[in-house]
């Protein structure tokens, strides 16, 4: 019942915030720059979560299994490159934010 309830306090909270941000005529440039830091701060967070996960599992996994290293090592890199991805579309933003300013 508990889990239930944050679940749905945290999705009002995410439909309420955009409606709140939209709804002012002109944003100052103090809301930019944080929403700027915001932006950088997630991506790099959710990116190193995700790093740190894959790095373990692959290194668990060659453990495990050492003839299977060449190809996990592949898939490795890949999904290496596509999490770092998202952390660059983060500083993307925060830089076309930082232009509004």
């Amino acid at each position: 019942m508990r889990r239930t309830v944050r679940a749905l306090v945290w999705a009002l909270a995410l439909f309420l915030v955009p409606t709140a941000a939209f709804a002012a005529d002109g944003a100052s440039a103090g809301n930019i720059g944080i929403g700027a830091g915001i932006a950088v701060g997630l991506a790099g967070l959710g990116c190193g979560i995700g790093q740190g996960i894959t790095a373990g599992n692959t290194t668990a996994g060659i453990a495990r299994n050492p003839g299977a290293a060449g190809a996990m090592f592949v898939n490795f890199i890949l999904g290496m490159v596509l999490i770092e991805s998202i952390a660059i579309y983060g500083l993307v933003i925060a830089i076309m934010l930082q232009g509004k300013i």
